[in-house]
Protein backbone atom coordinates (compact mmCIF):
# COMPACT_ATOMS: atom_id res chain seq x y z
CA UNK A 1 0.00 0.00 0.00
CA UNK A 2 2.68 2.43 0.72
CA UNK A 3 4.31 1.73 -2.43
CA UNK A 4 1.03 2.42 -4.28
CA UNK A 5 0.62 5.87 -2.05
CA UNK A 6 4.47 6.76 -2.93
CA UNK A 7 4.42 6.34 -6.89
CA UNK A 8 1.07 8.19 -6.40
CA UNK A 9 2.25 11.28 -4.58
CA UNK A 10 5.30 11.30 -6.72
CA UNK A 11 3.36 11.58 -9.98
CA UNK A 12 0.95 13.93 -8.63
CA UNK A 13 3.48 16.36 -6.41
CA UNK A 14 7.01 16.35 -8.05
CA UNK A 15 7.54 19.91 -6.78
CA UNK A 16 6.68 19.42 -3.08
CA UNK A 17 9.22 16.05 -3.42
CA UNK A 18 11.93 18.55 -5.08
CA UNK A 19 11.32 21.20 -2.30
CA UNK A 20 10.94 18.88 0.67
CA UNK A 21 14.06 16.55 -0.15
CA UNK A 22 16.53 20.00 -0.83
CA UNK A 23 15.38 21.57 2.21
CA UNK A 24 13.45 24.68 0.67
CA UNK A 25 10.10 26.10 0.95
CA UNK A 26 7.14 25.28 -0.61
CA UNK A 27 5.82 27.92 -3.09
CA UNK A 28 2.83 29.65 -2.17
CA UNK A 29 0.73 28.12 -5.43
CA UNK A 30 1.18 24.44 -3.83
CA UNK A 31 -2.05 22.86 -2.54
CA UNK A 32 -0.24 21.28 0.10
CA UNK A 33 1.30 25.11 1.38
CA UNK A 34 -1.30 25.14 4.70
CA UNK A 35 -1.00 21.79 5.35
CA UNK A 36 2.74 22.12 6.84
CA UNK A 37 3.75 18.72 4.94
CA UNK A 38 6.64 16.25 6.02
CA UNK A 39 8.77 14.17 3.76
CA UNK A 40 8.82 10.79 6.17
CA UNK A 41 10.54 7.62 4.72
CA UNK A 42 9.62 9.01 1.59
CA UNK A 43 6.11 9.36 1.67
CA UNK A 44 3.98 12.99 2.42
CA UNK A 45 2.22 13.17 5.57
CA UNK A 46 0.34 15.97 7.43
CA UNK A 47 2.58 18.09 9.43
CA UNK A 48 0.07 20.61 11.46
CA UNK A 49 -0.15 21.13 14.94
CA UNK A 50 -0.59 18.03 16.50
CA UNK A 51 2.86 16.88 17.41
CA UNK A 52 2.64 16.92 21.20
CA UNK A 53 -1.23 14.87 21.02
CA UNK A 54 -2.02 11.76 22.44
CA UNK A 55 -3.07 10.04 18.99
CA UNK A 56 -1.41 7.67 16.87
CA UNK A 57 0.95 8.82 14.42
CA UNK A 58 -1.48 7.94 11.74
CA UNK A 59 -3.63 10.06 13.05
CA UNK A 60 -1.17 13.11 13.83
CA UNK A 61 0.54 13.23 10.33
CA UNK A 62 -2.29 11.38 7.63
CA UNK A 63 -0.47 10.76 4.38
CA UNK A 64 -1.42 13.29 1.60
CA UNK A 65 -3.39 11.81 -1.50
CA UNK A 66 -5.23 14.15 -4.48
CA UNK A 67 -8.53 14.12 -4.93
CA UNK A 68 -8.80 13.17 -8.93
CA UNK A 69 -6.52 9.83 -8.54
CA UNK A 70 -8.26 6.58 -9.23
CA UNK A 71 -6.24 5.48 -5.93
CA UNK A 72 -7.85 7.72 -3.89
CA UNK A 73 -11.42 6.92 -5.15
CA UNK A 74 -10.77 2.70 -4.79
CA UNK A 75 -9.66 4.24 -1.03
CA UNK A 76 -12.94 6.35 -0.32
CA UNK A 77 -15.18 3.41 -1.78
CA UNK A 78 -13.55 0.67 0.69
CA UNK A 79 -14.11 3.26 3.52
CA UNK A 80 -17.85 3.91 2.11
CA UNK A 81 -18.49 0.05 2.08
CA UNK A 82 -16.61 -0.11 5.46
CA UNK A 83 -19.56 1.71 6.97
CA UNK A 84 -22.71 -0.18 5.54
CA UNK A 85 -22.89 2.71 2.69
CA UNK A 86 -23.84 5.36 4.94
CA UNK A 87 -23.46 8.97 4.15
CA UNK A 88 -20.93 11.83 3.61
CA UNK A 89 -20.03 12.61 7.35
CA UNK A 90 -19.56 8.19 8.38
CA UNK A 91 -17.44 7.95 5.37
CA UNK A 92 -15.25 10.95 5.44
CA UNK A 93 -14.36 10.02 9.21
CA UNK A 94 -13.58 6.51 8.24
CA UNK A 95 -11.22 7.72 5.41
CA UNK A 96 -9.65 10.20 8.29
CA UNK A 97 -9.37 7.80 10.94
CA UNK A 98 -7.40 5.26 8.83
CA UNK A 99 -4.45 8.14 8.21
CA UNK A 100 -5.18 9.90 4.89
CA UNK A 101 -5.61 12.93 4.46
CA UNK A 102 -7.40 13.58 0.77
CA UNK A 103 -7.30 17.16 -0.93
CA UNK A 104 -11.11 17.86 -1.63
CA UNK A 105 -12.21 14.77 0.62
CA UNK A 106 -15.92 16.46 0.60
CA UNK A 107 -16.18 16.55 -2.99
CA UNK A 108 -14.62 13.28 -3.34
CA UNK A 109 -16.77 11.59 -0.80
CA UNK A 110 -19.78 12.86 -2.74
CA UNK A 111 -18.74 11.73 -5.84
CA UNK A 112 -18.42 8.07 -4.68
CA UNK A 113 -21.93 8.28 -3.08
CA UNK A 114 -23.46 9.50 -5.89
CA UNK A 115 -21.77 6.74 -7.82
CA UNK A 116 -22.73 4.20 -5.37
CA UNK A 117 -24.78 1.44 -6.99
CA UNK A 118 -26.31 0.29 -3.71
CA UNK A 119 -26.71 3.77 -2.40
CA UNK A 120 -29.18 3.88 -5.02
CA UNK A 121 -30.84 1.00 -4.19
CA UNK A 122 -31.45 2.44 -0.55
CA UNK A 123 -31.71 6.14 -1.04
CA UNK A 124 -32.33 7.13 -4.68
CA UNK A 125 -34.76 8.97 -5.77
CA UNK A 126 -37.01 7.82 -8.68
CA UNK A 127 -37.16 9.12 -12.29
CA UNK A 128 -38.73 12.81 -13.44
CA UNK A 129 -39.36 14.41 -16.22
CA UNK A 130 -40.40 17.61 -16.86
CA UNK A 131 -44.25 18.23 -16.84
CA UNK A 132 -45.53 17.72 -20.35
CA UNK A 133 -47.11 20.21 -22.28
CA UNK A 134 -51.17 20.27 -22.06
CA UNK A 135 -53.17 17.63 -24.32
CA UNK A 136 -55.09 19.41 -27.21
CA UNK A 137 -58.03 18.06 -26.20
CA UNK A 138 -57.59 19.84 -22.60
CA UNK A 139 -57.22 23.07 -24.65
CA UNK A 140 -60.18 22.75 -27.34
CA UNK A 141 -63.58 24.34 -27.98
CA UNK A 142 -65.16 21.54 -28.24
CA UNK A 143 -68.88 20.04 -26.65
CA UNK A 144 -69.02 19.02 -23.07
CA UNK A 145 -68.09 15.59 -22.73
CA UNK A 146 -66.80 14.89 -26.43
CA UNK A 147 -63.14 14.08 -24.95
CA UNK A 148 -63.36 12.47 -21.49
CA UNK A 149 -61.54 11.10 -18.66
CA UNK A 150 -62.63 8.48 -16.59
CA UNK A 151 -61.77 6.68 -13.34
CA UNK A 152 -63.83 4.35 -10.98
CA UNK A 153 -63.97 4.99 -7.47
CA UNK A 154 -65.71 3.56 -3.69
CA UNK A 155 -67.04 1.19 -3.11
CA UNK A 156 -70.11 1.58 -0.67
CA UNK A 157 -72.22 -0.68 1.02
CA UNK A 158 -75.77 -0.13 0.24
CA UNK A 159 -78.58 -2.12 1.87
CA UNK A 160 -80.09 -4.69 -1.18
CA UNK A 161 -82.96 -6.16 0.51
CA UNK A 162 -84.77 -6.76 3.97
CA UNK A 163 -84.78 -10.20 5.39
CA UNK A 164 -85.65 -11.59 8.84
CA UNK A 165 -82.54 -11.36 10.57
CA UNK A 166 -82.23 -7.42 9.62
CA UNK A 167 -80.59 -5.99 6.13
CA UNK A 168 -78.70 -8.07 3.35
CA UNK A 169 -75.86 -5.68 1.64
CA UNK A 170 -74.10 -5.31 -1.14
CA UNK A 171 -71.46 -3.26 -2.88
CA UNK A 172 -71.83 -0.45 -5.38
CA UNK A 173 -69.11 1.43 -7.12
CA UNK A 174 -69.27 4.49 -9.09
CA UNK A 175 -67.53 5.69 -12.38
CA UNK A 176 -66.69 9.69 -12.60
CA UNK A 177 -66.88 10.62 -16.23
CA UNK A 178 -65.03 14.66 -16.53
CA UNK A 179 -64.46 16.38 -19.39
CA UNK A 180 -61.12 17.47 -20.45
CA UNK A 181 -61.74 20.99 -21.55
CA UNK A 182 -65.19 22.14 -19.69
CA UNK A 183 -64.29 20.20 -16.59
CA UNK A 184 -67.64 19.63 -15.87
CA UNK A 185 -68.44 15.52 -14.39
CA UNK A 186 -70.76 13.14 -14.38
CA UNK A 187 -71.26 10.27 -11.96
CA UNK A 188 -72.93 6.68 -12.76
CA UNK A 189 -73.16 4.03 -10.40
CA UNK A 190 -72.86 0.39 -10.95
CA UNK A 191 -73.41 -3.01 -9.49
CA UNK A 192 -69.98 -4.67 -9.89
CA UNK A 193 -66.34 -4.33 -11.99
CA UNK A 194 -67.35 -6.56 -14.42
CA UNK A 195 -67.01 -5.72 -18.36
CA UNK A 196 -70.90 -6.23 -18.52
CA UNK A 197 -71.31 -3.28 -15.39
CA UNK A 198 -68.61 -1.13 -17.27
CA UNK A 199 -70.52 -0.91 -20.69
CA UNK A 200 -74.07 -0.33 -19.26
CA UNK A 201 -72.67 2.69 -17.39
CA UNK A 202 -70.75 3.54 -20.81
CA UNK A 203 -74.15 3.24 -22.49
CA UNK A 204 -75.89 5.46 -19.99
CA UNK A 205 -73.64 8.25 -19.92
CA UNK A 206 -73.42 7.76 -23.81
CA UNK A 207 -77.59 8.68 -23.76
CA UNK A 208 -77.46 11.11 -21.53
CA UNK A 209 -74.68 13.35 -22.22
CA UNK A 210 -73.92 12.42 -26.23
CA UNK A 211 -71.69 10.09 -27.92
CA UNK A 212 -67.57 10.96 -26.86
CA UNK A 213 -64.60 11.21 -29.42
CA UNK A 214 -62.23 10.09 -26.76
CA UNK A 215 -61.97 8.59 -23.53
CA UNK A 216 -58.95 8.35 -21.44
CA UNK A 217 -58.22 6.34 -18.41
CA UNK A 218 -56.01 4.47 -15.83
CA UNK A 219 -54.43 1.19 -16.87
CA UNK A 220 -54.00 0.33 -13.22
CA UNK A 221 -56.88 1.50 -11.23
CA UNK A 222 -59.78 2.55 -14.22
CA UNK A 223 -63.34 0.83 -14.43
CA UNK A 224 -61.53 -2.26 -16.67
CA UNK A 225 -58.96 -3.23 -14.45
CA UNK A 226 -60.36 -2.17 -11.11
CA UNK A 227 -58.08 -1.02 -8.54
CA UNK A 228 -55.48 -3.27 -6.93
CA UNK A 229 -56.78 -3.80 -4.08
CA UNK A 230 -60.08 -5.93 -5.72
CA UNK A 231 -57.36 -8.17 -7.96
CA UNK A 232 -58.46 -6.98 -11.39
CA UNK A 233 -55.56 -5.81 -12.53
CA UNK A 234 -54.96 -6.83 -16.40
CA UNK A 235 -56.86 -4.82 -18.72
CA UNK A 236 -56.63 -7.72 -21.57
CA UNK A 237 -58.47 -10.02 -19.83
CA UNK A 238 -61.37 -7.37 -19.91
CA UNK A 239 -60.73 -5.04 -22.42
CA UNK A 240 -61.53 -6.31 -25.82
CA UNK A 241 -65.64 -6.91 -25.48
CA UNK A 242 -65.90 -2.64 -24.61
CA UNK A 243 -63.51 -2.01 -27.14
CA UNK A 244 -65.55 -2.98 -29.62
CA UNK A 245 -68.73 -1.32 -27.89
CA UNK A 246 -66.41 2.09 -28.17
CA UNK A 247 -65.11 1.60 -31.67
CA UNK A 248 -68.94 0.93 -32.59
CA UNK A 249 -69.95 4.49 -31.27
CA UNK A 250 -66.92 6.17 -33.07
CA UNK A 251 -64.85 6.64 -29.98
CA UNK A 252 -61.12 6.21 -29.19
CA UNK A 253 -59.61 4.85 -25.89
CA UNK A 254 -56.10 6.06 -24.29
CA UNK A 255 -54.56 4.32 -21.99
CA UNK A 256 -52.23 5.59 -19.31
CA UNK A 257 -49.20 3.21 -18.12
CA UNK A 258 -49.64 1.78 -15.37
CA UNK A 259 -48.67 3.17 -11.69
CA UNK A 260 -48.48 6.51 -13.18
CA UNK A 261 -52.02 8.49 -11.44
CA UNK A 262 -50.37 11.55 -12.22
CA UNK A 263 -50.85 11.24 -15.81
CA UNK A 264 -54.90 11.74 -14.86
CA UNK A 265 -54.42 14.37 -12.51
CA UNK A 266 -57.32 16.18 -14.73
CA UNK A 267 -60.08 13.61 -13.45
CA UNK A 268 -58.09 11.70 -10.03
CA UNK A 269 -58.29 15.27 -8.63
CA UNK A 270 -62.92 15.45 -9.12
CA UNK A 271 -62.56 12.18 -7.34
CA UNK A 272 -61.10 13.18 -4.50
CA UNK A 273 -63.72 16.20 -4.52
CA UNK A 274 -66.65 13.94 -5.14
CA UNK A 275 -65.33 11.93 -2.01
CA UNK A 276 -65.37 15.00 0.43
CA UNK A 277 -68.87 15.97 -0.70
CA UNK A 278 -70.06 12.66 -0.62
CA UNK A 279 -68.51 12.13 3.23
CA UNK A 280 -69.81 15.73 3.92
CA UNK A 281 -73.59 14.44 2.87
CA UNK A 282 -73.10 11.13 4.81
CA UNK A 283 -72.20 12.92 7.91
CA UNK A 284 -75.00 15.13 7.95
CA UNK A 285 -77.87 13.01 6.36
CA UNK A 286 -77.16 9.67 8.92
CA UNK A 287 -79.13 7.41 6.79
CA UNK A 288 -78.62 3.84 5.40
CA UNK A 289 -77.79 3.58 1.83
CA UNK A 290 -79.44 2.00 -0.91
CA UNK A 291 -79.06 1.95 -3.98
CA UNK A 292 -81.37 4.68 -5.22
CA UNK A 293 -80.18 7.05 -2.34
CA UNK A 294 -76.73 6.33 -3.33
CA UNK A 295 -77.71 7.01 -6.89
CA UNK A 296 -79.29 10.29 -5.59
CA UNK A 297 -76.72 11.51 -3.70
CA UNK A 298 -74.13 10.83 -6.33
CA UNK A 299 -76.35 13.38 -9.02
CA UNK A 300 -76.01 15.44 -6.25
CA UNK A 301 -72.40 15.50 -5.97
CA UNK A 302 -72.45 15.93 -9.32
CA UNK A 303 -74.05 18.73 -9.34
CA UNK A 304 -72.24 20.71 -6.73
CA UNK A 305 -68.76 19.94 -8.30
CA UNK A 306 -70.31 21.41 -11.36
CA UNK A 307 -71.43 24.41 -9.64
CA UNK A 308 -68.13 25.62 -9.00
CA UNK A 309 -66.00 28.45 -10.20
CA UNK A 310 -63.39 27.28 -13.05
CA UNK A 311 -61.52 30.79 -12.15
CA UNK A 312 -61.41 33.17 -9.46
CA UNK A 313 -64.14 35.05 -8.21
CA UNK A 314 -63.98 38.38 -9.25
CA UNK A 315 -65.19 41.32 -7.29
CA UNK A 316 -66.38 43.18 -9.96
CA UNK A 317 -70.08 44.43 -9.91
CA UNK A 318 -70.81 43.83 -13.84
CA UNK A 319 -69.19 40.55 -13.71
CA UNK A 320 -71.52 39.19 -11.62
CA UNK A 321 -71.98 36.07 -13.09
CA UNK A 322 -69.31 33.10 -12.37
CA UNK A 323 -68.11 30.55 -15.13
CA UNK A 324 -68.76 27.51 -14.03
CA UNK A 325 -69.55 23.81 -16.01
CA UNK A 326 -72.94 24.14 -15.22
CA UNK A 327 -73.04 27.33 -17.49
CA UNK A 328 -72.80 24.93 -20.89
CA UNK A 329 -73.71 21.44 -19.79
CA UNK A 330 -77.36 22.03 -21.03
CA UNK A 331 -76.14 23.51 -23.91
CA UNK A 332 -75.20 20.17 -25.86
CA UNK A 333 -77.38 19.25 -28.73
CA UNK A 334 -77.07 16.57 -31.28
CA UNK A 335 -76.81 18.87 -34.31
CA UNK A 336 -74.31 21.62 -34.74
CA UNK A 337 -75.61 25.01 -34.46
CA UNK A 338 -76.40 27.74 -36.72
CA UNK A 339 -73.94 29.68 -38.03
CA UNK A 340 -72.99 32.93 -37.09
CA UNK A 341 -71.63 34.89 -33.80
CA UNK A 342 -74.23 35.56 -31.18
CA UNK A 343 -73.52 38.36 -28.97
CA UNK A 344 -75.34 39.52 -25.81
CA UNK A 345 -78.13 41.56 -27.14
CA UNK A 346 -79.48 37.90 -28.38
CA UNK A 347 -80.34 37.23 -24.80
CA UNK A 348 -83.73 39.20 -25.37
CA UNK A 349 -84.25 37.52 -28.50
CA UNK A 350 -85.95 33.86 -29.88
CA UNK A 351 -84.73 31.16 -27.64
CA UNK A 352 -82.40 29.15 -29.84
CA UNK A 353 -80.70 32.95 -29.54
CA UNK A 354 -80.55 32.44 -26.26
CA UNK A 355 -79.08 29.10 -26.47
CA UNK A 356 -76.26 30.15 -28.36
CA UNK A 357 -75.29 33.73 -26.62
CA UNK A 358 -75.03 31.48 -23.29
CA UNK A 359 -72.87 29.14 -25.24
CA UNK A 360 -70.50 32.00 -27.11
CA UNK A 361 -70.12 33.62 -23.68
CA UNK A 362 -69.15 30.69 -21.50
CA UNK A 363 -66.17 29.85 -24.59
CA UNK A 364 -65.36 33.73 -24.76
CA UNK A 365 -64.50 34.23 -21.06
CA UNK A 366 -62.99 30.40 -21.06
CA UNK A 367 -60.18 31.34 -23.45
CA UNK A 368 -59.82 34.77 -21.65
CA UNK A 369 -60.58 33.53 -18.10
CA UNK A 370 -59.50 29.97 -17.47
CA UNK A 371 -57.05 28.87 -20.25
CA UNK A 372 -54.23 31.32 -18.64
CA UNK A 373 -54.15 29.81 -15.41
CA UNK A 374 -53.32 26.88 -17.44
CA UNK A 375 -50.19 27.86 -18.80
CA UNK A 376 -47.52 27.62 -15.57
CA UNK A 377 -45.60 24.43 -14.71
CA UNK A 378 -46.53 23.92 -10.46
CA UNK A 379 -43.97 21.50 -10.42
CA UNK A 380 -41.64 19.32 -12.76
CA UNK A 381 -39.66 22.49 -14.04
CA UNK A 382 -36.62 21.29 -14.40
CA UNK A 383 -35.17 19.43 -17.59
CA UNK A 384 -33.78 15.44 -17.13
CA UNK A 385 -31.84 13.51 -18.71
CA UNK A 386 -33.86 10.04 -20.48
CA UNK A 387 -33.89 7.25 -19.65
CA UNK A 388 -32.47 4.85 -22.64
CA UNK A 389 -32.53 1.34 -24.15
CA UNK A 390 -30.34 -1.08 -22.06
CA UNK A 391 -30.54 1.59 -18.89
CA UNK A 392 -30.54 -0.81 -15.57
CA UNK A 393 -32.95 0.15 -12.86
CA UNK A 394 -34.91 -0.51 -9.63
CA UNK A 395 -38.64 -1.26 -10.34
CA UNK A 396 -40.65 0.38 -7.66
CA UNK A 397 -43.22 -2.43 -5.96
CA UNK A 398 -45.53 -0.71 -3.42
CA UNK A 399 -46.44 -4.28 -2.47
CA UNK A 400 -42.86 -4.66 -1.12
CA UNK A 401 -40.11 -3.40 1.33
CA UNK A 402 -37.58 -1.29 -0.84
CA UNK A 403 -34.73 -3.64 -0.55
CA UNK A 404 -36.67 -6.40 -2.22
CA UNK A 405 -37.56 -4.15 -5.22
CA UNK A 406 -36.31 -5.98 -8.19
CA UNK A 407 -34.05 -5.10 -10.95
CA UNK A 408 -35.03 -4.26 -14.42
CA UNK A 409 -33.24 -3.53 -17.56
CA UNK A 410 -34.87 -0.92 -19.87
CA UNK A 411 -35.89 -2.61 -23.38
CA UNK A 412 -37.74 0.04 -25.14
CA UNK A 413 -38.63 3.95 -24.56
CA UNK A 414 -41.47 6.38 -25.47
CA UNK A 415 -40.90 9.88 -26.43
CA UNK A 416 -43.38 12.17 -26.58
CA UNK A 417 -43.92 14.73 -28.88
CA UNK A 418 -41.14 16.94 -27.16
CA UNK A 419 -38.72 14.15 -27.26
CA UNK A 420 -39.11 13.52 -23.71
CA UNK A 421 -39.09 10.02 -22.23
CA UNK A 422 -42.04 9.74 -19.80
CA UNK A 423 -42.75 5.93 -20.27
CA UNK A 424 -40.37 2.81 -20.76
CA UNK A 425 -40.71 -0.93 -21.08
CA UNK A 426 -38.48 -2.80 -18.83
CA UNK A 427 -37.64 -6.09 -18.24
CA UNK A 428 -37.70 -8.33 -14.93
CA UNK A 429 -37.27 -11.81 -13.74
CA UNK A 430 -39.87 -12.77 -11.03
CA UNK A 431 -38.55 -16.43 -9.67
CA UNK A 432 -36.72 -17.00 -12.99
CA UNK A 433 -39.73 -16.06 -15.18
CA UNK A 434 -38.83 -13.04 -17.36
CA UNK A 435 -41.48 -10.34 -17.41
CA UNK A 436 -41.75 -7.29 -19.15
CA UNK A 437 -43.91 -4.43 -18.10
CA UNK A 438 -44.92 -0.83 -18.72
CA UNK A 439 -44.42 2.28 -16.48
CA UNK A 440 -43.73 5.72 -16.37
CA UNK A 441 -40.27 7.17 -15.15
CA UNK A 442 -41.69 8.47 -11.83
CA UNK A 443 -41.59 3.87 -10.79
CA UNK A 444 -38.49 3.54 -11.70
CA UNK A 445 -34.94 4.14 -10.33
CA UNK A 446 -31.69 5.04 -12.18
CA UNK A 447 -28.93 2.11 -10.92
CA UNK A 448 -26.42 2.05 -14.02
CA UNK A 449 -26.89 3.83 -17.41
CA UNK A 450 -25.94 2.36 -20.47
CA UNK A 451 -23.17 4.24 -20.62
CA UNK A 452 -21.74 3.07 -17.25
Amino acid sequence: MNVIIQAVQRDVFPAEFSALTDGEALPKKSPLFSLSPVLEKGLLRIGGRLTHAPLEHAEKNPLVLPKRNHVSTLLVSYHHKQVKHQGRHFTEGAVRSSGLWIIGCKRLVSSVIHECVTCRKLRGKREEQTMADLPPERLSTSPPFSYVGLDVFGPWKVTARRTRGGHAESKRWAILFTCMSTRAVHIEVIESMDTSSCINALRRFFAIRGPAKQLRSDCGTNFIAASKELGLTKQQQQGPSIQRYLSDQGCSWEFNPPYSSHMGGSWERMIGVARRIFDSILLQEHVHLSHEVLCTYMCEVSAIINGRPLTPVSTDPDAPFLLTPAMLLTQKGAMPPPPGDFSDKDLHQSQWRQVQALESTFWTRWRREYLPTLQSRRKWVGERCNLQQGDVVLLKDSQAARNEWPLALVTATYPSQDGKVRKVEVKTATQGTPKTFLRPVSAVILLLSKED
